[in-house]
């Protein structure tokens, strides 16, 4: 294989290398690289792309930005959830490919998808509106994938998404009801469905996801145990049946319920076991604990949860509140209550403690203000108790104190 070097600034190389004939078109190709340093540094970088070149490690294939996106798409959906390749497949449909399906990968520049990005910004929302800054990075998050895929295969030798300018993610606050909003959700959700109530109650209760909630079957209820089983979830997709799969950290775990929550869902199962049997019809361990079919074999879907849930709030003028901030709720209760991390994320049921650290890290740090206060009372009351005793806490030993706790 040949190379070639050219200057194109100060300690700027452009180092060209001849890698074969494209078998399609039988014109050349080379591989062309930036080089910043000195003339022999850069001699010595061409030398290491010709060695390359010739055993066959590097290669510049032709094909379009759409050719490759479909070939990473059918090696890696069998690892994905569905919700993950439906999510990936539409950012490819109505994104990716429609703006850069038909470009050549060679000629893919980082500067045109910064000005993509920038487009997007001002006008790539429905009916000409801004998109904003989270969806811009979903796809940028796409598109840099598919490009590391591109260049581990050997279609191009750098990912021109690596240098492209991603847009900040939005922080969005979560609007945390009070308990005595939740409480009222909980009441008057009854005369939306029965069944919401003791729905509500477990959101607030567990903190689980509502597709957690949907999955759960009257078997995954331990009364003697005092405990629920989350094992699995439910999945709702435009245009697909419900998907019954496992849980986001894909692991199942137990909650601990209280003996008010228990009692509540006795009374749902006696509910159910009442209007099957006005249609002659029973409800196994199997049947769903939450289901508007008679005999409880089918799920609530996940969209019917949040529809009605955004319906009461609305009704109660909790302006902001949404279904999934139920689960913030408990998080955020526990952590400001002193519970240690490790056992809201283990009711949360994210995949490890960190997870739980970087969302709620501004509740963890109030429940630290509460820890300091209560171990600076702990202090103080001793100090006092030892005055009253008659002069034990003279500076001497105050000093004395301070310096075995230093040695500690």
């Amino acid at each position: 294989m040949a190379g070639s070097i050219r200057q194109r600034g100060k300690e700027s190389w452009e180092l060209r290398v001849f890698v074969g004939r494209d078998p399609a078109t039988d014109k050349k190709q080379y591989l062309t690289k930036t080089f910043r340093g000195t003339r022999r540094d850069a001699e010595r970088e061409l030398a290491r792309l010709v060695v390359q070149a010739d055993d066959g490690q590097v290669a510049v294939r032709g094909g379009t930005l759409a050719e490759l996106c479909e070939q990473w798409y059918a090696h890696r959906e069998a690892d994905w959830s569905p919700a993950t390749a439906y999510n990936y497949r539409k950012i490819l449909d109505r994104r990716i490919i429609p703006r850069f399906g038909s470009t050549q990968l060679r000629k893919l520049r980082t500067v045109e998808i910064d000005a993509w990005y920038a487009d997007l910004r001002k006008q790539g929302g429905k009916g000409g509106r801004p998109l904003d800054a989270d969806t811009v990075k979903r796809i940028h998050n796409v598109l840099h994938v598919a490009l590391k895929q591109g260049v581990r295969w050997g279609f191009l030798t750098v990912n021109p998404s690596d240098n492209a300018t991603q847009p900040r993610a939005t922080k969005h606050e979560a609007v945390l009801p009070e308990p005595a909003d939740v409480l009222h959700l909980v009441e008057t959700s009854a005369k939306v469905n029965y069944a919401l109530p003791y729905f509500l109650r477990l959101a607030a209760v567990t903190g689980a996801r509502r597709g957690e909630l949907c999955g759960l079957q009257w078997k995954h209820v331990d009364q003697k145990r005092r405990q629920l089983t989350i094992t699995r979830s439910i999945l709702q997709l435009p245009g697909t049946p419900l998907i019954e799969k496992d849980t986001k950290s894909h692991a199942s775990r137990r909650i601990g319920l209280d003996g008010r929550t228990l009692a509540l869902l006795t009374e749902l199962r006696q509910k159910q076991a009442d209007r099957a049997a006005s249609f002659e019809a029973t409800i196994k361990d199997d049947g769903y604990v939450f289901s508007h079919e008679i005999d409880a074999s089918k799920p609530w879907k996940p969209g019917y949860a949040t529809l009605a849930f955004g319906r009461l709030a609305k009704q109660l003028d909790l302006t902001g509140v949404r279904l999934h901030d139920l689960r913030h709720f408990v998080a955020t209760l526990m952590l400001s209550n002193g519970q240690d991390v490790r056992t809201v994320s283990g009711r949360l049921g994210h995949a490890n403690a960190a997870t739980t650290l970087s969302v709620y890290a501004h509740f963890v740090d109030a429940a630290d203000h509460k820890a300091a206060d209560w171990l600076g009372g702990l202090l103080d009351q001793a100090a006092g108790d030892e005055s009253e005793e008659g002069g034990r806490g003279d500076e001497s030993r105050d000093v004395g104190r301070s310096s075995a706790g230093d040695r500690r």
